[in-house]
């Protein structure tokens, strides 16, 4: 009986062997292999791209920062201002006229 057993397991290990040469054997089979092969070489592309992603945001971060110092209004000194002309005191050197009437 166990040689029984050892002739059925011999015999589907043949089986599966000759199942497996020709699936590795097939057109088909070989597309998938280069199909996986290029999705493994496109995730390194999209990888390294991810990578310098960190970068961009930081310069993004620095540049928003400056935006946003340059956007807020700076406090400026107060100064006096000077009133208008017409509102302001004669000063010494203004002259009045003189005319021959009297003052009242």
């Amino acid at each position: 009986m166990a040689n029984q057993k050892q002739d059925i397991l011999s015999r589907l290990a043949d089986k599966g062997e000759g199942a497996l040469s020709r699936v590795a054997g097939a057109q088909t089979t070989a597309r998938v292999v280069e199909s996986v092969t290029g999705l493994r070489e496109r995730m390194d592309d999209v990888q390294k791209k991810v990578r310098g992603l960190d970068e961009l945001e930081k310069r993004v971060a620095k540049l928003e920062k400056q935006l946003a110092e340059l956007q807020t209004p700076k406090a400026t000194p107060k100064t006096t201002r000077s009133a208008s002309p017409s509102a302001r005191k004669p000063s010494a050197t203004t002259r009045k006229k003189t005319s021959t009437e009297p003052e009242p």
